[in-house]
């Protein structure tokens, strides 16, 4: 009698998620997308230069993984946020679409790929980012600083802004990354500290508050940012704490977005922030003290970064001049 082969159709479609670790989570329906937080599907020539661009050069951009509702825009105007170290995070984070597992081993060719396509695109101010690689022992500190060594050889009038890690537990890992001396430091608290355990459970606010506050210790000229998710169930008078923490470590920048839900298995979207909300916490962040805020159901960490840092510097001289 022939043997019965007996198929798992849930763990068969759960390898086919991009997100298997998230497959025994309950669903979750994503909700209709109210008006102002629309947008058109890409179509701009230029939007597929820039894409070819990136395929040529085999780079990955946090614009694709993450899903942004900004690409057409950002890409039609040969803007784009390049994600080193892979397309496969060590974290699993709660509201993020890029994918989680093992990592690939670190590619050497990968800083001067990135050099390339920066100086091709002739950009004025660059972005680059990376997954989380809590399987090196730096974390990719070291990679950071090489991507940025490669830009400022071939395209030195570019300024250069990162978002990366937390680090955690990677002992020296933000000396190497100050040291290449970026032009901007961003790292994302993303949520307020009560919403840690469910939604970033890998990271601690703490860790990441500590961070930006010893990049300026380190290095008080580079400009440090930061951004949270709007939507996932934070109270006012907890934004308001967390604004308060940032000025604290003297972050010059800050940024706040609506969150989106980008599959069934990620957080829901606890409710959709107003643009005359936004406008009210933009408002509170700067009687606070930061630089610089970008606060709109849109917003993203790098988007507008271009303009965005021409306006920070213009704010530093100015607050100097004040002095």
């Amino acid at each position: 009698m022939p043997t019965r082969v007996v198929i798992d159709h849930r763990k068969k479609d759960a390898a086919k998620l991009r997100h298997p670790e998230k497959a025994h989570r309950p669903d979750n329906p994503i909700a209709r997308k109210p008006e102002w937080i629309r947008v058109k599907a890409p179509n701009h020539p230029t939007y597929h230069e820039t894409r070819s661009l990136m395929r040529d050069n085999k780079l990955v951009t946090v614009c694709e993984e993450a899903a942004c509702p900004n690409i057409g825009e950002c890409w039609s105007q040969r803007h784009a946020t390049m994600m080193i170290m892979g397309e496969i995070c060590t974290r699993a984070c709660a509201f993020c679409n890029v994918s989680t597992g093992m990592p690939l081993p670190l590619d050497t060719g990968e800083p001067e790929r990135v050099a390339e396509a920066v100086a091709r695109l002739g950009l004025r101010h660059v972005v680059i980012t990376s997954v989380d690689r809590d399987d090196l022992a730096d974390g990719g500190a070291a990679h950071f600083a090489a991507v940025i060594k490669a830009i400022r050889t071939v395209a030195p009038q570019t300024t250069i802004e990162i978002l990366t890690p937390d680090f955690l537990r990677k002992n020296n890992a933000l000396e190497v990354v100050v040291e290449a001396r970026p032009d901007v430091f961003n790292h994302n608290l993303e949520t307020v500290p009560r919403l840690y355990p469910t939604i970033r459970p890998g990271a601690r606010y703490y860790q990441s508050l500590r961070l930006l506050d010893r990049v300026k210790q380190l290095d008080p000229s580079i400009f440090t940012k930061s951004g949270l998710m709007l939507g996932l169930g934070e109270e006012k008078m907890e934004l308001a704490q967390v604004m308060d923490d940032l000025r604290v470590a003297d972050v010059d920048f800050i940024t706040m977005g609506q969150y989106l839900q980008p599959t069934v298995k990620h957080a829901p979207v606890a409710r959709f922030v107003t643009p005359e909300e936004f406008e009210d916490y933009g408002g509170m962040a700067r009687v606070k003290g930061f630089l610089q805020v970008s606060a709109s159901p849109l917003t993203r960490s790098s988007y507008h970064a271009d303009s965005d840092f021409a306006a920070l510097r213009e704010a530093r001289a100015a607050r100097l001049k004040e002095m």
